[in-house]
């Protein structure tokens, strides 16, 4: 469970976060609306501990962000500049990040890459794939590890009609797996399929919530 409790954040005098208390709960899948500027990424970015907040608290699973604990403990992400690696190929990236943690196996990242549409065995390298490819790879660095938290900025971007599709089933499984995801999107429908509950954002509040069926 995620607990926002007056989160505030300003950047050149200027509020991004502006006072948000908010709530999600596992096995959700929540939707973040709003125009450029509304604080969506942003907010996405101060839950997932990459940016300082000014004041409030967010706290994960009974433990505050930034207070003995730099980042959510298990955290999947796709936010704007993804931290793929050109110079290496689909499976060495996943391979790379795998270390670090040391929870997924070469199986466990090979099944991952061929869930998203891409093929283990390709050797091109990262600087020689489509947009699509590569955001295909970044769900796919998301996901890897079964993260209890996934955090996606835009997810189906560049990705062609199948493979929205493709990308849409994985979340959904995610989800029934027990992860809770929060997704930030322009695309209308990513919110209405995916997600359970919306979250209308604009000059950093949330202002609104609404049921994603209506």
């Amino acid at each position: 469970m995620i607990e926002l409790t007056d989160v505030t954040k300003s950047l050149n005098g200027h509020y991004v976060l502006d006072h948000i208390s908010q709530s999600f709960m596992d096995g959700q899948v929540y939707g973040l609306r709003g125009k450029n500027g509304a604080g969506k990424t942003m907010l996405l970015r101060a839950i997932a501990g990459l940016i300082n907040i000014d004041s409030g608290q967010i706290v994960i699973d009974g433990r505050k962000l930034h207070d003995g604990m730099d980042f959510p403990p298990s955290l999947g992400i796709l936010i704007e500049n993804n931290n793929l690696m050109p110079e290496y190929t689909a499976r060495k990236n996943l391979q790379l990040l795998a270390k670090i943690k040391k929870v997924a196996s070469d199986a466990d990242i090979d099944a991952t890459i061929t869930r998203v549409g891409l093929d283990p065995n390709d050797k091109r390298t990262v600087k020689q794939f489509s947009l699509g490819m590569r955001q295909r790879l970044a769900i796919a660095q998301a996901i890897f590890e079964r993260p209890e938290l996934i955090l996606l900025d835009e997810p189906t971007n560049a990705i062609d009609s199948d493979g929205v599709q493709q990308v849409r089933t994985i979340l959904l499984e995610e989800k029934k797996r027990g992860a809770t995801i929060i997704i930030a999107s322009h695309t209308a429908e990513d919110l209405v399929v995916l997600t359970d509950e919306i979250y209308n954002m604009a000059e950093g509040r949330i202002y609104e919530q609404t049921d994603a069926a209506k």
